[in-house]
C-alpha cells in the first residue's frame, strides 16, 4: 500500500473512530443524517470499494442534509452539514444535558465530564468534514483500488451542501438567540473539549433534549402510544396585542407568576363567550413567562387519559408545565370528563408541583346538561338520578379558579377596535371608524375581540372595506 493510500485510510480512520468512541452522544448515530453519514465513511473504508454503492450513498446523504436545510426556520451556523450537528449536539437527550439543567457543573461527576470533552472533540473532527472531501475520497478510494480503471462517474457534477438558503424566518426569542449564542460559540472554537462549563450553563438555563429545544409542544397519540411534539413557530400573541379584559388576564398573570416562584397555585378554567381571548391569554404567557423556565403543552380532551403519561416525562424536569386544554366541553355521552375530575382532585399519584392546567370554554358546567337530568320522572331508570347530575356539574368545580369573559359592552367593543386600529398605525377619522365598526357588528351577527381583529383586517391599506 502507498503512503498516499495509507493517508486517505489515515483519515477515513479519523472519521470512523470519532463514531465509535462516542459515549454521552451515542445516540446520534440514530440520526438519519448522521447514520447515512457513518454509512459512506464506513463505505470509503472498506478494502474494495463498491463504486456504484458509495456514490448512491453520497447522494442519499446530500438530498437528506439539502432537504432539512432548505426548510429549516431557526438559527443557522455553518454549512447544512454543520448546522444539523450542531442541532444535534444541542437536542440530544443525554446524561449529561439531564443533569446539567438541574445541578451545578461542580456537581457532575469528573469522569462524566472528561466523557463528554472526549465526544466533543470526536464530534469536532465530524463538524469539519466538508462535502467536496468526501467526494475526492470516494473517487481517490475507487483509484486506489482498482488503478488501471477510471471512475465512472467521475465527470459528473457533483452536488454538495455548502450553500444553501434556508427558509427565513422572523422567530428573535430568548430561545433563538441563546441556540444562536451557543452554536455560533462552537463553530468558531479552537478545542470543543474546552467548552463543557459553557454547554453545562446552555442545559442549565435553557433545559435538555426536546424541552430545550422548544417551548410549546403538542401531546400526539400514535396507536397506544402517545408523545410530546415539539411546536417550533408557536402562535406569535402578546400580552401588549390584546386590548381588553386587563382584569381578567391579571388574575391569570398573577397565578401564573406565583406558579413560577414556586408558591401553591391553582388549575384554571378560562370560561366565557367565544372570541373573547381566552385561548390568547394562554398562549401569551408563553412568550411572557418561557425565558423564566415556563413551558405550554396542549392537550386534547380525548388524550385525558394520558395524563399521568404526560406528568411522568415532565415531573422530573426543572421547568414550568402548562397543560393547555383548549374549547373544553363534553358531550353527555363522553366519559372523558370523569378522567379530568380525577386529575383535578389528585390520587395517589399527586399533581407534581411543577405542572399545572389551565382549560377553557365557552360552557360554564363543561358536561352538557338535558332538562330531562333535572326533572327525574323514573323514566331513565336512574335510581340516584341527582348524583348522576352533581357528578357533572361539579367537573368546574374542581378547577381552583375560575375566570369569566362576558361578551364585551357596545362601548368595550369599540375600545378594542380604536386600540387595535392605533397599534395598525391605521389613519381613519375616530367617528367613521366606529361607525363602519357597528355596522361590521351587524353583519357578523358577533360581538367580541375576535370581531374586533377581524374588522381592522379588513381595513389594513390595499383591502378597505365596502361599508364606507
Amino acid at each position: 500500500m502507498t503512503s498516499y493510500q495509507n493517508q486517505i485510510n489515515t483519515k477515513v480512520l479519523q472519521w470512523k473512530m470519532a463514531v465509535s468512541q462516542l459515549t454521552v452522544y451515542h445516540q446520534l448515530v440514530h440520526d438519519p443524517i448522521f447514520s447515512e453519514l457513518v454509512q459512506l465513511i464506513d463505505g470509503i473504508y472498506r478494502q474494495q470499494p463498491q463504486a456504484e454503492a458509495l456514490v448512491e450513498n453520497y447522494h442519499r446523504l446530500c438530498a437528506k442534509l439539502l432537504e432539512t436545510a432548505e426548510m429549516y426556520q431557526g438559527p443557522v451556523v455553518g454549512n447544512a452539514w454543520q448546522n444539523h450537528l450542531l442541532d444535534l449536539i444541542l437536542k440530544d437527550d443525554n446524561i449529561f444535558s439531564r443533569k446539567a439543567e438541574k445541578v451545578a457543573l461542580e456537581e457532575i461527576g469528573i469522569s462524566l465530564r472528561e466523557a463528554l470533552a472526549h465526544d466533543l472533540r470526536r464530534l469536532q473532527l465530524l463538524f469539519n468534514l466538508k462535502s467536496t472531501e468526501l467526494q475526492q475520497l470516494i473517487i481517490e478510494r475507487f483509484s486506489a483500488a482498482w488503478p488501471d480503471k477510471d471512475f465512472p462517474l467521475a465527470s459528473e457534477e457533483w452536488p454538495g451542501w455548502d450553500q444553501v438558503i434556508p427558509l427565513h424566518s422572523t422567530n428573535n426569542s430568548y430561545l433563538f438567540q441563546a441556540k444562536l449564542q451557543i452554536k455560533k460559540l462552537l463553530a468558531d472554537a479552537a478545542d470543543w473539549g474546552l467548552l463543557v462549563p459553557k454547554l453545562a450553563k446552555y442545559f442549565a438555563t435553557m433545559g435538555s433534549g426536546i424541552v430545550g429545544s422548544y417551548w410549546a409542544f403538542r401531546w400526539e397519540r400514535q396507536g397506544s402510544n402517545g408523545r410530546l411534539v415539539g411546536i417550533p413557530d408557536p402562535d406569535p400573541i402578546r400580552f401588549s396585542d390584546l386590548i381588553g379584559y386587563e382584569k381578567q388576564r391579571q388574575q391569570v398573570i398573577d397565578n401564573t407568576e406565583k406558579f413560577l416562584a414556586g408558591a401553591p397555585a391553582n388549575n384554571i378554567l378560562l370560561y366565557g363567550d367565544r372570541g373573547t381571548g381566552k385561548s390568547s391569554t394562554v398562549k401569551a404567557l408563553l412568550h411572557e413567562y418561557a425565558h423564566r423556565g415556563l413551558r405550554l403543552v396542549e392537550v386534547h380532551k380525548d388524550h385525558l387519559q394520558d395524563y399521568h403519561q404526560i406528568i411522568r416525562l415532565l415531573k422530573q424536569r426543572p421547568q414550568k408545565f402548562i397543560l393547555f386544554i383548549d374549547d373544553l366541553s363534553f358531550e353527555e355521552h363522553e366519559t372523558q370528563y370523569k378522567e379530568l375530575k380525577a386529575v383535578l382532585e389528585g390520587g395517589l399519584e399527586p399533581r407534581p408541583k411543577n405542572v399545572l392546567i389551565y382549560a377553557t370554554s365557552n360552557r360554564r358546567h363543561l358536561v352538557k346538561e338535558y332538562f330531562h337530568d333535572r326533572n327525574d320522572n323514573g323514566e331513565s331508570g336512574e335510581v340516584r338520578r341527582q348524583d348522576t347530575l352533581q357528578e357533572k356539574l361539579s367537573l368546574a368545580d374542581r378547577f381552583g379558579l375560575t375566570v369569566i369573559f362576558t361578551t364585551p359592552t357596545q362601548k368595550e367593543y369599540l375600545d378594542i377596535v380604536m386600540g387595535l386600529a392605533k397599534q395598525r398605525g391605521l389613519e381613519i377619522e375616530p367617528n367613521q371608524l366606529r361607525r363602519m365598526a357597528l355596522q361590521w357588528e351587524l353583519t357578523q351577527n358577533s360581538r367580541s375581540c375576535r370581531t374586533a381583529r377581524q374588522f381592522i383586517d379588513q381595513m389594513v391599506p390595499g383591502v378597505l372595506s365596502d361599508l364606507r
